[in-house]
């Protein structure tokens, strides 16, 4: 896997619902979480692969090791590879994400 991000195109934001059934369609554990608007996670990694999809809201990826950030909105879905070190901060109206990891 590599660090990717998927911009969501299509004119209406999916539901929690369709967004879901992605993960399920590929045999993967859904995770759900939200966050306060602003709130923030300092630099971290994961031992494992990292699949997200924004489902309302807004947050900012970064990865300074890449020299990239990546702002998600609802529909964006983000792949993060093991090990690579990346913060984040949710934007001004909160976010609510779902999530799986591939080990």
């Amino acid at each position: 896997m590599e660090l990717k991000v998927i911009p969501w195109i299509a004119d209406n934001p999916p539901t929690e619902e369709q967004l879901r059934e992605t993960f399920i369609e590929q045999q993967l554990k859904v995770y759900h979480w939200s966050n306060d608007p602003d709130d923030v996670y300092s630099g971290h990694t994961h031992g494992y692969h990292k699949v997200i999809y924004v489902v309302k809201g807004s947050i900012n990826f970064d990865f300074p090791t890449r020299h990239q950030s990546f702002n998600l909105r609802p529909g964006d879905r983000l792949e993060v590879p093991a090990g690579i070190r990346h913060s984040a901060a949710v934007g001004p109206e909160g976010v609510t994400c779902l999530e799986a990891h591939i080990y």
